[in-house]
């Protein structure tokens, strides 16, 4: 597994691609992309540790790459500029749907129904935890998919930002409200 760590204005995501060898199709997927802080990986809070066994990682993996040393021609480094590309394509509003290969098998079934109903969410407009539940035909199941909405392992990507409280009010967000905002606000002005 490779990684590396970009700078949004403030702010910094830590982006993790497992190598194609690892996937019958071998084609390398993201599997994780999340808030960081400059300094440390999130991977290095125990909320993740489902995620670190599932990939069998150690102190040793992920290998951590410098953004500017990414090769085009090894393709799960292509596949990662493809994704920090993208992603600064959507800040600098130049994109609304985000094409890249997930791997959503570290989730249970259920979290993955959810992530997957989250992609559906057009660019721009929001929806509340117990709409995205009667969405998926959970109608009374807003906790469990608000629980499935923040353990989502690809912010940014799968829009889980979109998603506020009932009430209207911001709600959670698992990087921070302050990025919940910014994204917000990237997609509404």
């Amino acid at each position: 597994m490779i990684a590396t760590k970009i700078r949004i204005y403030d702010f910094y995501l830590d982006i993790f691609i497992q190598e194609e060898s690892f996937y019958k199709d071998n084609i390398p997927k993201l599997t994780f992309i999340n808030w960081s802080s400059k300094d440390n990986c999130l991977l290095e809070d125990d909320c993740y540790k489902k995620f670190k066994i599932y990939y069998e990682l150690t102190k040793k993996s992920p290998i951590f790459i410098k953004s500017e040393i990414l090769n085009r021609s090894i393709p799960s480094q292509n596949l990662m500029l493809e994704a920090i590309e993208q992603i600064n394509e959507y800040i600098f509003k130049k994109r609304q749907i985000f094409n890249l290969p997930l791997d959503l098998s570290v989730g249970t079934n259920f979290q993955q129904k959810v992530w997957r109903e989250l992609q559906k969410i057009p660019y721009g407009k929001t929806i509340s935890y117990k709409q995205l539940a009667n969405n998926i035909g959970k109608i009374s199941a807003y906790r469990a998919v608000a629980n499935a909405n923040g353990k989502n392992p690809f912010s940014i990507v799968i829009p889980c930002h979109r998603v506020i409280a009932n009430d209207g009010g911001i709600g959670g967000y698992n990087g921070g409200v302050d990025k919940k905002v910014f994204l917000l606000n990237i997609e509404n002005t």
